[in-house]
């Protein structure tokens, strides 16, 4: 079979002067480069499947403390992102009359989150030693009052934070609820 002579080869460009084929081309004396891109890759892929997994999560936990005059239930999630709005449910079982049913939160319930809502209001706010104090009025023997809080983490609060919650009758301390938050950028 000949060649056809109106077939012309396109010329085959020079190598540009910055370039050495050996290093650029062939990749000698880079082998390891090859592995380091990969493995950054491979960092990049893992944290969307460490957040299907709930490692960052918002998925909520129930936390529970007790007391022979009533039981205090947090349902909320422990792990949350910058960001992120989510809620706290706080559920108290009176099991004796309680004439005053008073919360009082932590700072780590405030420091770098933005309180959107209490629901439903309750009868009193206030402060005490900087802690939130929400006073929830009378809860009958044998009654559930359940109070939501809707919250949205700021972007800068980074880091793991105590999140506390007392239960008093009036000025009776009833129970305390420890917990602790882990927030994630």
């Amino acid at each position: 079979m000949s060649a056809d002579p109106g077939f012309i080869l396109p010329a085959v460009p020079s190598v540009p002067d910055t370039l050495v084929l050996r290093r650029h081309r062939d990749l000698e004396g880079r082998r390891k480069d090859v592995w380091v891109r990969r493995g950054l890759l491979t960092l990049v892929g893992a944290v969307p499947v460490l957040a299907l997994v709930n490692l960052f999560g918002q998925r909520p936990h129930v936390t529970t403390a007790g007391a022979a005059a009533a039981k205090l239930e947090l349902y909320a999630p422990g792990h949350l992102r910058g960001g992120l709005l989510w809620e706290a449910r706080f559920t108290i079982q009176a099991r004796q009359e309680l004439k005053d049913a008073v919360l009082e939160l932590d700072r780590g319930w405030m420091e770098g989150m933005t309180i959107n809502t209490i629901e439903p209001s309750p009868v009193g706010e206030g402060s005490h030693d900087g802690r939130l104090v929400l006073d929830l009025g009378h809860v009958p023997a044998g009654q559930k009052h359940v109070l939501y809080l809707q919250l949205q983490v700021n972007p800068t609060n980074v880091g793991r934070r105590p999140q506390r919650v007392r239960l008093y009758d009036g000025t009776t301390l009833l129970t305390t609820l420890h917990r602790t938050v882990t927030v994630f950028p």
